[in-house]
């Protein structure tokens, strides 16, 4: 079996990866969400969209400010 994320031979401590390093790799997409399935159901777009406009209003941006 290879290390998922690097496809070295896995180590058994660390089964299914090969080191530390790789399995810390794996829980940071996990937690950034990177691992995220879309989903289908169309209320959740609606949350989506509202969920943005609230946080463009929390915002305080000055007149003369430009948006990157």
């Amino acid at each position: 079996m290879s290390c998922p994320i690097c496809d070295r031979k896995t180590d058994a401590t660390y089964r299914p990866f090969c080191s530390k390093r790789c399995a810390d790799v794996d829980l940071a997409k996990w937690l950034n969400g990177g691992y995220a399935l879309a989903s289908t159901d169309p209320d959740d777009a609606d949350e989506l969209v509202e969920a943005m406009e609230q946080a463009l209003d929390a915002q305080e941006i000055e007149p003369n400010e430009k948006l990157h």
